[in-house]
């Protein structure tokens, strides 16, 4: 929930942040134990994650596809706050949870409970972490897109996939993402560009001009979508495109 906080209402963590400073107090440790001085660190590392927690979802994960997707199905019924943002950002979320449970699953066997079972230092731990979600990303990234990015970044070809580094393979997947979300939004644009053209010609061919034809499409749009079971359409081929 505290994420989701974060990304219903962004302006009050600024507020915050502007308002109090929050850190770890170093001064009280004992500068001759190495184990406490780590510990320490770690905790601020974790911090620094956490306070990063709603660019890593955007950026690591599958919201950007879906939430993309929803909103240009929202705009394709030509409404503007139905469904508002929220809606829109919690459907987001959960269908981003739902489609990366396999993948947190695994981070949690190869990472966090061997970290927590003492039998990985803080380093290892972060590294098997990385290693589920650089597999997930590689799966739905195309290989233009990642070619690119390596030619921007300078790099050498890589011989493998894990000489890809870590910024080269997240802007190649936050490309392919925005590719993919555009090619399913424009497919389920279509039909309702049919019917506002259908709705427009009906119209104008019986001298209805003065009435907006969004006045005549809207239902159209909302009983068809609703006949067809829409949202369970639309979350299924979501779902199913990460597959």
């Amino acid at each position: 929930m505290p994420l989701l906080g974060l990304l219903l209402f962004p302006s009050l963590s600024w507020a915050d942040a502007s308002t109090a400073s929050f850190g770890v107090d170093l001064s009280g440790l004992d500068k001759s134990s190495p184990d406490e001085v780590a510990s320490a660190l770690q905790v601020l590392a974790v911090l620094t994650v956490l306070s990063l927690a709603p660019a890593l979802l955007i950026a690591l994960t599958s919201f950007t596809r879906i939430v993309i997707v929803l909103s240009m199905l929202r705009y394709a019924f030509g409404m503007q706050q139905t469904p508002p943002n929220t809606v829109i950002i919690a459907l987001s979320l959960f269908l981003t949870l739902f489609t990366m449970a396999p993948v947190f699953n695994k981070i949690d066997q190869q990472a966090v409970q061997p970290y927590l079972a003492g039998e990985l230092v803080f380093t290892e731990a972060v590294n098997a972490g990385l290693a589920p979600m650089r597999e997930f990303m590689v799966r739905q990234t195309r290989e233009k897109d990642l070619a690119l990015a390596i030619e921007m970044a300078g790099e050498e070809s890589p011989e493998t996939l894990n000489d890809i580094s870590n910024t080269s393979l997240i802007t190649a997947f936050m490309l392919s993402e925005l590719q993919t979300a555009f090619q399913i939004g424009f497919v389920i644009f279509l039909p309702f560009l049919l019917i506002d053209l259908v709705s427009a010609s009906v119209l104008m061919s019986m001298g209805m001009i003065m009435v907006p034809p969004l006045t005549i499409s809207l239902p159209v749009k909302i009983l068809m979508f609703v006949l067809i079971e829409g949202w369970t359409l639309v979350a299924q081929a979501l779902v199913g495109s990460f597959n």
